[in-house]
Parts: C-alpha cells; structure tokens; sequence
C-alpha cells in the first residue's frame, strides 16, 4: 500500500529539491499547491480559462515536466504531472459547474450540471498532456525507485519505532 501524502510537514520552509526523502508521492494531484520549489516554479503557467491558454499552459508545463526529467528530479516530473492533472480536474469542474463550484453553499447538496464546452476542451487538453507524462517511462521508472528508496524504508523505519 503506498505511504500517504504527509500534511503535517512545515511545507512554507522546505525545499523538498533539497530533502527529497521526505517527499510522498500520494494520490492524484495530493500536495500540488504545497510542495515548493516546484509548487512557486510550475503554478505560474497553470492556466485553462480558454482552449488556447490550456493549451499553451499544458505545454510549457510538460516542457518543464521533460526539464525536471533531463536533469534527473523525480520531484519536479511528479509536481508537473500533479499540475497537469489538476489542470483537467479543475477545468472539468468548472465544465460542469459555472463559477467551479459543486455544491450549494445553504445546504451542501450538488449544484445543477452544466457543460461548458469551451472548459470541456480546455480540460482535454490538459488530459491530454497528464496522459502522456504519466505513462512516461522514465518517470514510472523513476516513481518506482523513489517510493522503494524512501516511502518503503519510511514505512518499515516506523513499524521498528
């Protein structure tokens, strides 16, 4: 089972390119807007108002995706593929909802859907783009041995304490 993402570390102080060991990779788009120097590097491009600011912020993204690659850091590939996913979630929802908001504020229930067919392309774009960085070889390779280099050893370090 993977080790999950730890919101208890003082992320405003930590430059995890410094302290990878104590980066989790966590589920989906976990950690996006915590995660620095990636989170102050990356968010700045993070764009899908219309299909062509999706598309220019989803490619300057995986440009930056392929940059982290060249150079070796898993944290970066993982951030910029965080960024992408949340480019297609965040434009889904506001396809299905104006304003981005689901739920009614009075009483919780689930606002009326929509669809929004500008944000519907905007948010295939970005699928598009998370699709390709995901299955990215080098990084599933380099996810794998970074969750067997410090989520597991985390993982068995605690059961000892």
């Amino acid at each position: 089972m993977a080790k999950k993402f730890d919101y208890s570390l003082d992320y405003e102080h930590l430059d995890l390119r410094q302290k990878p060991e104590l980066y989790t990779v966590g589920r989906g788009e976990q950690g996006v807007l915590l995660v620095e120097p990636y989170k102050g590097e990356i968010l700045p491009h993070w764009r899908f108002k219309t299909p062509e600011i999706a598309k220019e912020s989803s490619e300057k993204i995986y440009a930056m995706f392929l940059d982290y690659k060249k150079s070796g850091d898993f944290i970066g590939m993982d951030m910029a593929r965080k960024f992408l996913q949340m480019g297609y979630t965040r434009a889904r929802r506001y396809t299905n909802h104006k304003g981005g908001r689901k739920y009614s504020k009075e009483d919780g229930s689930i606002l009326p859907y929509q669809n929004d067919p500008v944000k519907a392309e905007s948010a295939a774009i970005f699928k598009a783009q998370w699709e390709i960085a995901k299955t990215d070889e080098d990084y599933i390779r380099m996810k794998k041995e970074h969750q067997d280099k410090y989520e597991k050893e985390n993982k068995e370090q605690s059961r000892e304490d």
